[in-house]
């Protein structure tokens, strides 16, 4: 595999919000420590209503950027959810990647991840060259149980069925 989850994501509860955002290419190996770097002042510094956040970031896979908020202290309101989102938003431009296409499918063929648009992942499910077995990265898990159950899963046991 390509990258591990940070320690701070393990010192997180069950029930922390998750929040994934994909990018619709691999980010550059070089980029990613500069990034990852960003990611986690953003999260360190991320607040709430004049609370700090017990929140968490990491880049995985080169391709995800995952924000984690344990909420048992302070929850991530409506504006700093928008402050995450417009971080992720300056990340984008600056990377010329898009984080926010629901409609690209990440997936693994050994221990290589590949990134395919709806159209080319259906097309490759009709051929064989993708099956149920495949293993799919599930975006919208939403909490760090979830996350660490199901973030990677098969192909037949995620919503990524209904769309090919």
């Amino acid at each position: 595999m390509v990258a591990t989850a940070s320690d701070a994501f393990t010192q997180l509860p069950a029930q922390t919000r998750v929040w994934i955002y994909q990018s619709n290419q691999a980010l550059h190996a070089e980029l990613i420590p500069a990034i990852r770097q960003a990611a986690q002042t953003f999260a360190r510094q991320w607040i709430s209503h004049n609370n700090q956040l017990r929140a968490a970031a990491d880049i995985l896979f080169n391709q995800f950027v995952v924000l984690m908020v344990d909420e048992s202290q302070a929850g991530a309101s409506g504006c700093s959810i928008d402050k995450s989102v417009a971080f992720i938003k300056h990340l984008q431009a600056e990377l010329g990647v898009d984080f926010f296409d629901r409609m690209t499918f990440t997936y693994l063929e050994g221990d290589q991840v590949h990134t395919a648009n709806r159209e080319l992942f259906a097309s490759r499910y009709q051929d064989g060259a993708i099956t149920d077995e495949t293993l799919v990265f599930d975006t919208l898990v939403s909490t760090k149980e979830a996350f660490d159950k199901g973030f990677i899963k098969p192909l037949a046991q995620s919503w990524h069925k209904r769309l090919i």
